[in-house]
C-alpha cells in the first residue's frame, strides 16, 4: 500500500500503517492517517477524502485557525474534535535565517508537550477508543502533527528510528508547503530556510531530550499525561495487527 496517499491540495497525507511495532506486530494500513490541514478539502479531494471511510477527525490547530482556514467540512459519518495542543504560539515564517532548526524546533515541542497534556491525553484516549480509520492534522502536518505521530507509535511499539524517519517524510511535501505559504501571503518575505523542512534529526533530539527527562517516552506519557498500561493495551489493541 502507499504512504503517501495524493490530493490535489493536500500535499502532506499519508497512512501510518506498516511500521513494525510490539511483539511483533505491525501497524494496521488504512486505519491511522496524518495530514496537513484539512479545510483544504473540496470537489475530487473531497470525494477522495471520503472513499478512505474516515470516521473521526482530530484537529490539533488553534481555535482560531480553523476558524480562519477552515475545518474539515461537516459530514453525517465524521465525528471532529479540536484539540489544540499547542498553547504558545509562534511563527516559523518570520524567524531569521540563523535560527537553527532542530535546537529551535525541539524547544517548541517541549514546550506542546508540557503545556498541552490535557490535550495530548483526550487524543491518545480518542485514538484508543475509535474502532474506525481516524485522521489528525494540524496546519502543514509536520510540527503539532509529529509530536502526537511520534507519542502514539511510540506507545505502541514504533521504534524511535522509524517514527524519526516518519516524520522526515513530510520533506517529500516542503516545496508544496513553502509554494502554499508563498501564495497566502504575497505581501510578506519568507526569511527561514528551514520553513516547512522536517530533518529527522528534530525529531530524535526531541525523543532524546524526553527520554533523559523520563526514562522514555512512554516514561513521560505515564508521568505527565497519565498514559497507563491499559491505555497502552487499548491503542495496541486498535492500531496493531493481531
Amino acid at each position: 500500500m502507499r504512504r503517501h496517499i495524493t490530493f490535489d491540495r493536500l500535499h502532506n497525507f499519508r497512512d501510518l500503517g506498516g511500521y513494525p511495532a510490539a511483539d511483533g506486530r505491525t501497524v494496521r494500513w488504512g486505519r491511522l492517517f496524518r495530514s496537513d490541514s484539512l479545510g483544504k478539502l473540496r470537489d475530487q479531494d473531497w470525494d477522495r477524502f471520503l472513499t478512505l471511510g474516515v470516521r473521526t477527525v482530530i484537529d490539533l490547530r488553534h481555535p482560531w485557525e480553523a476558524e480562519r482556514s477552515g475545518r474539515v467540512p461537516h459530514h453525517p459519518s465524521l465525528a471532529y474534535h479540536n484539540l489544540s495542543i499547542e498553547h504558545r504560539p509562534y511563527d516559523q515564517a518570520a524567524l531569521g535565517p540563523d535560527v537553527e532548526p532542530a535546537r529551535y524546533l525541539a524547544d517548541r515541542y517541549a514546550e506542546v508537550a508540557h503545556d498541552g497534556v490535557k490535550e495530548l491525553r483526550r487524543a491518545l484516549e480518542i485514538v484508543a477508543g475509535d474502532t474506525g480509520p481516524l485522521v489528525f492534522h494540524c496546519h502543514s502536518g509536520k510540527d503539532r502533527t509529529g509530536l502526537l505521530a511520534m507519542l502514539v507509535l511510540a506507545l505502541i511499539g514504533v521504534h524511535e528510528d522509524d517514527i524519526a524517519a516518519d516524520f522526515a517524510l513530510t520533506g517529500l511535501a516542503t516545496e508544496h508547503l513553502v509554494a502554499e505559504w508563498h501564495a497566502g501571503y504575497p505581501h510578506l518575505t519568507l526569511r527561514w530556510p528551514a520553513y516547512g523542512r522536517a530533518p529527522a534529526g528534530i525529531m530524535s533530539l526531541f525523543m532524546a531530550e524526553l527520554t533523559v527527562r523520563y526514562g522514555s517516552v512512554r516514561g513521560y506519557a505515564a508521568q505527565r499525561l497519565g498514559v497507563d498500561d491499559d491505555l497502552v493495551a487499548a491503542l495496541r489493541g486498535q492500531l496493531l495487527t493481531p
